[in-house]
């Protein structure tokens, strides 16, 4: 698939202006390089399905005369494209250039001169100095989801020579000439149609890109793109929106993405920056969606622990608590009372958050009566790690962008104070 390695992410044009990104992510040259290779393959195997068509025609050959001759059953025998660099364009795009690349032919040859002489044999082609330059634009389709076209192609072959075997070969060799014109002719209108059918090929893959991906039953994550790439001489940086929405109702959260950038490191083929907005977006849905509550119950507690969750023992502190509920086991209620705020600190997340406690005893017909509330304002600090293409930080964690069958090798996390990005 062409240059899909790294273009999947290139192609994601914006779809809103002006808007802080979430998560940015940076291509490098060799993000690039392994890009190339993928798409030189590609390109490589829709050459193959080059189609000579037949030739026929009459050419006067001194001293003999009328020469008619026939070209059959012309197959590509092999391909070699050796040098393919591929150079971003600043601030507009990407542009291919194979130079030096050559195509071999076979075929069967017949002539027939003086009214009644018949001859047939093979040849062989070389084309070779053949060369295509194909200029790429990227854009989006109306669902924010990425699309390659072509701006231009131009495809010449510098030099074909042919040579014929068999039976009177020596003919054909006096109008070798003609024949490798119309040849090389043949073989150059067909080259850009393939090049642009394998770069048309990207597209139902690229489509693949979660723009819009499920986290739970609660929330969804978008990472459409907010700006156009930002294309360098030697990456290619995008700005994705990465904000989370509860699942069918895409309502703002009450503050937006601050400005941040990704750090000017470049020994990686891929970087990827979340910044806390992101995780305080997902905070918002949560905390609407009313999930962020949770009941702790004595059996959560280790059993070695001399603190139990019973009147008994939380009327040491309040006497008026075993008195009227003695010997009943207790149950809390922690709620938050507005969005918990995420920040990133060196090689951590704390996460503050403000809501109440409510203790509650629980009576032998399982009903609960309230105790007394606390009010809450703690924070909390833990680590994220990569889990294949999901990052862990909220339950079984939420999904990077990716396109089909993508996969991140030799992943290394950090997380950073600067500008509240994590990367």
């Amino acid at each position: 698939m062409f240059l899909c390695g790294w273009l999947v992410m290139v192609t994601l044009i914006p779809v809103i202006l002006s808007v802080n990104p979430g998560v940015e992510v940076k291509i490098t040259d060799k993000g690039i390089e392994y890009g190339r290779q993928l798409g030189i393959a590609a390109i490589q195997e829709k050459l193959k399905k080059i189609r000579i068509p037949d030739f026929s025609g009459k050419q006067r050959v001194s001293p003999i005369g009328k020469v008619q001759y026939s070209l059959t059953n012309i197959q590509i025998v092999n391909i070699g494209l050796p040098i393919a660099p591929i150079q971003l364009v600043p601030g507009s795009g990407v542009k291919l250039s194979i130079n030096n690349a050559f195509i071999n032919l076979r075929g069967n040859w017949r002539v027939k001169f003086l009214r009644w002489v018949k001859n047939s044999g093979s040849f062989e082609v070389g084309m070779n100095d053949l060369s295509i330059s194909e200029s790429l634009a990227v854009k989006s389709d109306s669902t924010g989801r990425p699309e390659v076209s072509t701006i231009s192609c131009a495809a010449s072959v510098g030099r074909v020579r042919i040579k014929f075997h068999g039976g009177a070969s020596w003919l054909y060799n006096l109008f070798s000439k003609y024949i490798e014109k119309a040849l090389k002719s043949a073989l150059q209108k067909q080259i850009c149609p393939l090049v642009t059918n394998a770069i048309d090929d990207m597209n139902p893959r690229l489509k693949t890109l979660n723009v819009l991906a499920n986290v739970d039953k609660y929330a969804e994550i978008e990472y459409s793109m907010v700006s156009s790439p930002a294309i360098s001489s030697s990456s290619i940086a995008l700005k994705l929106k990465g904000q989370f929405y509860n699942i069918g109702q895409h309502q703002e959260p009450p503050f937006s993405a601050p400005a941040f950038s990704l750090p000017p490191e470049n020994s990686n083929m891929l970087y990827m920056a979340l910044s806390a907005f992101t995780a305080n977006s997902a905070a918002f849905v949560y905390h609407k969606a009313g999930v962020l509550s949770i009941y702790i119950t004595d059996d959560m507690i280790p059993k070695r622990s001399p603190i139990r969750l019973t009147t008994t023992t939380f009327g040491t502190f309040i006497p008026q608590i075993s008195k009227q509920f003695p010997g009943l086991m207790m149950k809390l209620l922690m709620k938050t009372d507005k969005s918990p705020v995420v920040t990133f600190e060196p090689d951590r997340v704390t996460v503050q958050v403000t809501g109440t406690v409510t203790a509650y005893a629980i009576q032998p017909n399982d009903t609960l009566t309230p105790l007394f509330i606390l009010n809450l304002d703690t924070s909390v600090s833990s680590k994220v790690f990569l889990s294949g293409m999901k990052l862990v930080q909220l339950g079984k964690g939420y999904p990077l962008p990716a396109i089909r069958n993508m996969e991140l090798e030799n992943t290394k996390l950090q997380i950073l104070k600067v500008r509240d990005e994590l990367f």
